[in-house]
């Protein structure tokens, strides 16, 4: 079996994940190939796009949250995707596919499965509906838009969605939280919707040894009796990611427990003026893409924190649990199903702070229970997402056409 695995990008959450999912499906002895634009489309495409949605797009803030599809490049006839036996798409939109690029890839008759990393796929073009249910429907009246209506351009896409999409398309989500949401929009009804994880090598995401995480901490400075906070967003900045609520959470955990002390470690790019007004000493990271330096960090977090809005199946969260560190966060998304409440952490109500403040507190207060979580935490990962794990249950839903 020789599978095609077809991302827009190598690196990002999405790209991250497919690649992974490459090494799983190697576990099983499958040949693979990847397919990323970078080298494979024109960058005009990506232009095209944001350009054509700039006459729609409500305010600037949406214009990376919403995709039409329009424009992409053919690669039905490229040469890894004419010799695959299965195509397996991931994230492919800003110019990689369009619609049509889909249907073209389905015209060639082969088995074709798609992870789902948003909601994209079936609704109108938005990657996260933000509350709305249009697609449940056949969308129209977006609140992406500047000029919603029955018959706007999410309708429209909506429509065009319907005419392209082929019944040889197996789709995948990540999470359950995304196969129920995909299940019942209008567009993926009739269609074979899965739940299946993203895969971790849980070879490199695995808890440091005590002597790592001291030297990593005296190396980053951290206090030695200080507990450390673990935050990790690409752009802490980006709304859906939480921030504000990881600010309002802080300030409550220091006014109710004064007498801790806490420090914080920030992944991602970040503003320093937004990190200044945290109440705790902060370690601004910046972007790290080394594994073993995220599996280090990681594993010296008593807790790691995901106010996120709007997730599927964060990877930050599978490493953080493969490294042994329980969660705090919102119930968003897939977040629930990999950190269970009470044993890999503590999941509150979506947009919580003081809730959150309370989880962080229970977390870090009881060591007993910490290294009780810590233990689930790893044991979770080992028994549900796993490269093996991933890999043969990949292996055999392909094998199930």
């Amino acid at each position: 079996m020789k599978v095609a695995l077809i991302n827009t990008y190598a690196h990002g959450g999405a790209g991250i994940a497919c690649r992974r999912l490459e090494a799983a499906l190697k576990t099983q002895g499958v040949e693979t190939a990847m397919i990323f634009r970078d080298g494979n489309a024109a960058a005009w495409p990506f232009y095209a796009e944001r350009l054509s949605f700039l006459p729609y797009e409500k305010d600037k803030s949406v214009r990376f949250s919403y995709s039409l599809a329009n424009f992409g490049t053919d690669i039905s006839r490229h040469p890894d995707v004419q010799s695959a036996d299965v195509i397996h798409l991931h994230w492919v939109n800003q110019g990689f596919l369009s619609l049509k690029n889909v249907a073209q890839l389905a015209q060639l008759g082969k088995p074709i499965f798609w992870t789902l990393h948003d909601m994209w796929a079936f609704t109108g073009g938005c990657h996260y509906s933000r509350g709305c249910v249009h697609f449940k429907t056949a969308c129209g009246q977006c609140p992406y838009l500047s000029k919603p209506s029955e018959n706007d351009l999410s309708h429209r896409i909506w429509l065009k969605k319907q005419r392209y999409f082929s019944k040889n398309i197996q789709f995948i989500t990540c999470s359950s939280w995304l196969a129920r949401e995909a299940k019942s929009s209008g567009l993926l009804r009739g269609f074979s919707v899965t739940s299946l994880p993203n895969p971790i090598d849980t070879t490199v995401f695995k808890p440091e040894s005590s002597g790592e995480i001291e030297a990593y901490r005296a190396q980053l400075g951290i206090a030695p009796d200080a507990q450390v906070l673990l935050f990790v967003a690409m752009k802490v900045s980006e709304e859906r990611k939480g921030f504000r609520f990881l600010l309002e959470a802080l300030q409550t955990l220091q006014q109710q427990f004064p007498e801790r002390k806490y420090e914080v470690l920030v992944l991602g790019k970040a503003e320093p003026a937004a990190l200044a007004q945290l109440p705790y000493l902060v370690h601004a990271l910046g972007m790290v893409t080394d594994a073993q330096v995220l599996a280090r960090t990681y594993s010296t977090a008593d807790v790691f924190i995901i106010p996120s809005l709007e997730d599927n199946l964060p990877n930050t969260v599978m490493e953080s649990l493969a490294c042994g560190t329980p969660v705090a966060g919102f119930d968003t998304g897939g977040i629930p199903e990999m950190a269970e409440n009470g044993r890999q952490g503590r999941i509150v109500a979506q947009g919580d702070s003081t809730g959150l403040a309370n989880a962080i507190a229970e977390i870090t207060g009881d060591r007993a229970a910490l290294a009780d979580m810590r233990r689930a935490a790893r044991e979770k990962v080992l028994s549900h997402y796993s490269l093996e794990v991933i890999g043969a249950k990949h292996v055999e839903l392909y094998k199930s056409l």
